[in-house]
């Protein structure tokens, strides 16, 4: 099992089709601007020169006898001969469509275009990148738009995710399952590799140890390796936080185990604030503490929160908001959010919506579904539909109305949970914006909030049911090309094939005018 959560939204580098080249920069010397030249028409040079090779070689390779007996031989076959080359045709096609659907379902994209853009293209004179320089302007601007992209990445860390050792090993343990799946454990792992360590772990001997245990995927080894580096030095943080997170067994352990990691964590920040300035690798280092100190703080929170201190928890995380603003990748105010429903607090959350509800911001089903509580809340108590029916509805309930559909468009997948229409289930470390995952982890902690408030279902349900339709479903992939050619392969093949066993004179008779096209062709040259 990989560790833990992790810090603001996963940039996995997936492997994506190379883009072809862009213009050329006048400021590139004229060797490059040939050498791009002919990589961008390479594949039309093959092909004019091996057409002219083979007209050059086609009295040699006596080209028009060999045509003139391949003729002779296609005029004398039968049509039971064609009967058999159509049907193993469509045989072999729909094998190939067959497995093309399975690829598509399984991988998400068609394996014949992945072979062709990975393999063929390359060979053909495609080319993977720009021939901008790296340190070049144009370069730098290509490596900020590609993190934009990454930066959209539709998976995200759940902020409210639960403590494996005190949560998630408590069903391990009555159903004898794993709650986690392997590619959410390995993007967890990458987290921690990412936001935990950094290049100059070399000079510690117990980051060295750690740096080897975030990339462990067996739990005990990992726990192992977290005491060898305590071992060697008593203040590490990060050994903390993994001891904390996986071989608590108790929300009580945890918090006293992190308790021990703040304290490291800030004597270890202020020495990395106090040396920044010296060289690139102290301000990775204290990028690196400042991680470490800020996951500590808001799993301390977290703590609190779920041992019913609640007020305690608000303080911590407002704290952190103020203390690291540019920190909003890690969703802080998602947990602060749920901590202030809680404490019934709807003038403060209204605040916090007001702040973090905005267009330029990620919006996620934690943002939406509050801001249509709140807005539900003031007119669910005497909401009915038959009074709505007779009177039509008033400007809150139209505004109540709105904001569930606001949010209903965002994920559909929400109201089917908080309607208890589908079974909850412990949620995941990482979710998929507007998805399934990301409605399982909102409902699993926000579904006592929407029951505390009378009415509040009520309104949810009359207004889901009569907007949400099929079409609405969020995603729906779009099937390749390739899937499609080898479908309609499979089927004109298998029809050609039908067509010559019941009618094999007709058949015949289009196959020799076939032939005679292709004869009248080989005499042409």
């Amino acid at each position: 099992m990989a560790d833990g959560d992790g810090l603001g939204e996963v940039t996995s580098a997936a492997a994506s089709p190379p883009a072809p080249a862009p213009g050329l920069s006048p400021s590139l010397g004229w060797r490059e601007r040939l050498r791009a030249g002919l990589a961008g028409t390479g594949a039309s040079l093959w092909f004019v020169a091996g057409l002219g090779l083979l007209y050059a070689l086609r009295v040699p390779l006596r080209l028009c006898e060999n045509l003139a007996a391949v003729t002779v031989f296609l005029n004398s076959l039968t049509p039971k001969f064609y009967v058999a080359l159509t049907g193993t045709s469509s045989l072999i096609s729909g094998l190939i469509f067959i497995f093309e659907w399975w690829y598509f379902h399984k991988h998400g994209t068609s394996f014949i275009e992945q072979v062709s853009v990975s393999h063929l293209r390359p060979l053909m004179g495609g080319t993977e990148s720009s021939i901008s320089e790296p340190g070049s302007p144009s370069s730098n601007r290509e490596s900020e738009t590609s993190r934009q992209n990454l930066s959209e990445c539709k998976v995200w860390r759940n902020p409210l995710n639960l403590f494996r050792g005190a949560e998630y090993r408590r069903y391990t343990w009555v159903t004898g399952k794993e709650p986690l799946t392997y590619y959410d454990m390995n993007l967890s792992a990458q987290d921690h590799q990412t936001f935990f360590t950094c290049d100059t772990d070399f000079l510690r001997p117990s980051d060295t140890v750690m740096q080897k245990a975030w990339r462990e995927r067996n739990p005990p080894a990992r726990i192992k390796a977290a005491y060898q580096a305590l071992e060697l030095n008593n203040d590490c943080a990060t050994a903390y936080v993994l001891l904390a997170e996986e071989e608590a067994t108790t929300i009580v352990d945890a918090e006293r185990l992190f308790k021990q990691a703040l304290k490291a964590g800030e004597t270890i920040y202020r020495r990395s604030q106090q040396c920044q300035h010296q060289s690139p690798q102290h301000e990775a280092q204290l990028r690196r503490d400042t991680n470490v100190l800020v996951y500590i703080k808001r799993r301390l929170a977290m703590c609190a929160r779920k041992l019913g201190r609640i007020r305690e928890a608000v303080k911590i995380m407002r704290d952190l908001m103020k203390e690291f603003p540019p920190l909003t990748m890690l969703n802080i105010h998602e947990n602060l959010l749920e901590s202030l429903l809680e404490l019934q607090a709807y003038a403060d959350v209204q605040a916090v919506l007001a702040k973090y509800d905005d267009i330029s911001l990620p919006k996620s089903a934690a943002i939406c579904y509050t801001a249509a509580l709140l807005k539900t809340r003031t007119v669910s108590d005497k909401f009915s539909p038959e009074t709505a029916s007779r009177r039509g509805l008033s400007t809150a309930e139209i505004n109540a109305v709105e904001a569930i559909h606001r949010a209903v468009e965002f994920n559909p997948h929400v109201p089917k949970y908080l309607l208890e229409m589908k079974s909850l289930i412990l949620p995941p470390e990482h979710i998929l914006k507007r998805g399934d995952s990301e409605a399982i982890a909102y409902a699993f902690f926000h579904l006592q909030h929407w029951k505390r408030i009378e009415g509040a279902l009520n309104l949810l349900q009359c207004t889901w049911e009569g907007t949400f339709h099929h079409v609405s479903v969020y995603p729906k992939k779009e099937l390749p090309f390739f899937i499609h050619f080898t479908a309609g392969l499979c089927s004109s093949t298998a029809m050609i094939a039908l067509l010559t066993h019941q009618f094999p004179e007709i058949m015949g008779v289009f196959a020799k005018a076939v032939s005679m096209i292709s004869r009248t062709c080989v005499e042409y040259l």
